[in-house]
C-alpha cells in the first residue's frame, strides 16, 4: 500500500476529531474558521499577501481568539 494512502486514510481520521469540541459535538466556530483559514491560505498562495488576504485571516481565528473566554 503506498504511503500516500496511508497518510489520506490517517488524517481524513484526524479531522473530524479535531472539529469536535470537548463534548464530541461538532464545533461551528472551528469548522467555519478552518475552511475560512484554508481559503486565506489558497487566496495568499495564489495571489500573494494583500489586504484582502489579511482581512480574510483576521476574521477566520477572530472566533477562535474569543473562545478562550467562554466560560466552561
Amino acid at each position: 500500500m503506498p504511503i500516500s494512502t496511508v497518510l489520506a486514510k490517517g488524517l481524513f481520521a484526524i479531522i473530524p476529531d479535531m472539529l469536535k469540541d470537548n463534548k464530541g459535538k461538532w464545533s461551528s466556530k472551528r469548522t467555519v474558521s478552518g475552511v475560512l483559514a484554508i481559503a486565506c491560505v489558497t487566496q495568499i498562495d495564489a495571489n500573494g499577501l494583500d489586504i484582502n488576504t489579511l482581512l480574510l485571516a483576521l476574521i477566520s481565528i477572530l472566533p477562535l481568539c474569543f473562545s478562550v473566554f467562554e466560560k466552561k
